[in-house]
């Protein structure tokens, strides 16, 4: 199995159907409330740690782990005190 850079996961999520793919990083203790996006996301924690809260569900996320959030749904999200960055595929359904 070949080692997971940037170019795999973008690949991987381009075959998934996905129409974009970027990394985004965040700046230390960054606080989004409540909000939503029109397209759907399947990321990768890269760097540091974050919380997203989807309904009464909050996950601590850290290097390695990942999360989808689908297209409309309603979210929240907090960066530790390092700030955070994430690979993350974006489809616009």
């Amino acid at each position: 199995m070949p080692q997971l850079n940037f170019d795999n996961f973008r690949i991987q999520a381009l075959t998934e159907g996905f129409d974009e793919v970027l990394e985004r990083e965040w700046e230390p203790l960054t606080l989004l409330d409540m909000h939503s996006h029109p397209f759907s996301v399947k990321a990768l924690v890269t760097r540091g740690e974050m919380w997203l809260t989807v309904g009464d569900l909050t996950r601590q996320l850290r290097p390695g782990d990942t999360f989808e959030v689908d297209r409309d749904v309603p979210h929240a999200e907090r960066y530790g005190r390092e700030g955070a960055a994430y690979w993350v595929a974006r489809r616009n359904e």
